[in-house]
């Protein structure tokens, strides 16, 4: 399967008259052969513009025609995994295993989606009884449920080329709720985000669904991704990805004539206390975890943990010796582009540089996109003057902080910004768990884990992953697990309808056997 580099617009292709640009492989640092073609302003309006048109079908759809078609791009995907294999190394310096994984990954949140739209009860649906006789104001009928937004803009992440790009849990989540969708296409990995483009182009086709319920626009977010969000046809936007780009797009949805939500997973340190019976007990294990946990995808995963809270005392010092022998001893690795590379190198150097931070493990120089652990440590009272010292450095890095009591604990913990997870580690004598800590915690997080790393996300019906400002711009949101699907949708209200006209999550009867709240009891009937 060839690929042409023209952005797929609708089932016709892009132009080619708004410049090019070629892949990198950031482990040679060379070109790669194929060029891409930008989209140009006619593309990226005519893809919002079919989008709107498809979404007055494909928004009626049935649940079982929407798991059909998420079922179809799975197996679509499934057909071509050499293909995508094969590229993703080419393309981000991933390893051809982990390629496989993320692409199992994304084929089952597919189907997770689809079991879940073909079900039914997702859209909660809500019914209330008329009571024409009641005084002194008869009561309406009045039935409720979930319905789809509107076309979806999905930018594609940088460190997750398949799962949280074109085919990823945005798009699956968006086609869920019966939203077409316009993704742009990381300029990273621009063959990869094709194949997975063209996957879903032949799952629409084999499923009978409209032109315009998927189109990818290539080039970047500035020339293309930008003017999509400022275009009227589009109502949502999905990101992953840095503060900065997040910011952007949300201001920009901000300021038109009708705003839209952003839906952007940013920056998280994901804090780890470690707790003096855990340190006392098991200090060996715990550098062992914490030191595969940072270096994790060389430390390119939103869910590293960038910031360590200890005790002060000698069991602190001795972990801290333990730890920054296995990270010194640690291999780095090739970032997934010389954008990350760079970026991080001026990250550690300012803590370099900083006069209340010291390092144990220096950074090696890197070499074109590789790049290196690095390891720091400060105190609670340092972090507490400098809010500097707790910002994200996306790679192998973490940063020691010491307390001195619990109170100051707390305070730094009520300190940081929004993150997607908190980590406590505990033995039995640190039981029961302070409640201003797991307080404090659950405060500033989306999830919070015992005795565990925060790296690894399952993808499940109960998984949260988002968590307050900035580590995302909804608080209320998750782009992980089921619950994702109601990023894309609104609620909405029959009053006094007849059964006949209304959907069939809500007519007499309960056709589709889904559950639903019946004048206040959920019930199957």
């Amino acid at each position: 399967m060839a690929l042409h580099g023209h952005s797929l617009i609708g089932f016709s292709q892009g132009s080619n008259s708004n410049g090019t640009f070629s892949g990198m492989n950031p482990v040679t640092g060379a070109e790669l052969p194929e060029l891409f073609y930008t989209a140009s302003a006619e593309d990226v309006d005519r893809a919002a513009m079919l989008a709107k048109k498809a979404f007055e079908t494909y928004s009626t759809t049935s649940g079982s025609v929407r798991a059909a078609f998420l079922r179809a791009i799975a197996n679509e995907l499934e057909a071509v995994r050499p293909l995508i294999a094969e590229r993703v190394p080419l393309e981000t310096g991933l390893p051809e295993g982990r390629a496989n994984g993320e692409l199992g990954r994304t084929i089952g949140q597919l189907r997770m989606f689809a079991d879940l739209v073909e079900e039914g009860s997702w859209v909660d649906a809500r019914l209330e009884t008329a009571q024409p006789d009641r005084a002194p104001v008869p009561k309406p009928d009045l039935r409720s449920m979930h319905i789809s937004l509107g076309p979806v803009a999905v930018f594609g992440a940088s460190n997750f080329p398949l799962a949280f790009s074109v085919a990823g849990g945005d798009t699956a989540s968006a086609l869920a709720a019966g939203c077409p969708v316009v993704c742009v296409a990381h300029y990273a990995h621009p063959g990869v985000s094709e194949l997975a483009g063209q996957a879903i182009l032949r799952a629409i086709k084999a499923c009978n669904l409209p032109e315009g319920v998927f189109s990818l626009l290539q080039g970047t977010g500035q020339e293309v991704g930008a003017p999509l969000v400022a275009h009227p046809a589009i109502k949502a936007v999905g990101f992953t990805g840095s503060r900065l780009g997040g910011l952007a797009l949300s201001k920009i949805a901000a300021a038109r004539k009708e705003p839209i939500p952003v839906f952007a997973e940013m920056s998280s340190i994901n804090p780890v206390i470690l707790l003096e019976g855990a340190l006392s007990e098991r200090s060996e294990s715990l550098a062992a975890g914490l030191t595969g946990s940072v270096g994790l995808g060389v430390g390119q995963f939103c869910t590293n943990p960038g910031l360590v809270l200890l005790p002060e005392g000698d069991a602190a010092e001795a972990f801290m010796t333990q730890f920054s022998t296995q990270m010194d001893s640690a291999s780095g690795g090739v970032a997934l582009h010389a954008g990350i590379a760079a970026a991080y190198a001026t990250s550690i150097e300012a803590k370099h540089q900083h006069g209340s931070v010291e390092t144990l493990v220096a950074a090696s120089p890197t070499k074109g996109a590789e790049v290196a652990p690095s390891v720091f440590r400060t105190t609670a009272a340092a972090l507490l003057q400098d809010e500097a010292l707790a910002a994200e450095t996306f790679g192998p890095s973490t940063t020691l902080i010491t307390y001195a009591d619990t109170d100051e604990l707390v305070a730094l913990i009520a300190s940081l910004e929004g993150q997607l997870s908190g980590t406590i580690q505990y033995a039995a004598s640190d039981l029961p768990l302070n409640d201003s800590v797991v307080s404090a915690l659950r405060n500033r997080v989306g999830r919070l884990l015992l005795n565990g790393f925060p790296t690894g996300v399952e993808v499940c019906a109960a998984m949260i992953h988002g968590g307050p400002f900035p580590a995302t711009t909804d608080g209320r949101s998750t782009s992980v697990g089921t619950l994702a699907i109601h990023r894309f949708t609104r609620p909405f209200c029959y009053q006094s309808f007849v059964s006949d006209a209304l959907p069939a999550e809500l007519k007499d009867g309960n056709p589709l056997g889904i559950w639903r709240l019946v004048d206040g009891k959920r019930t199957q009937a």
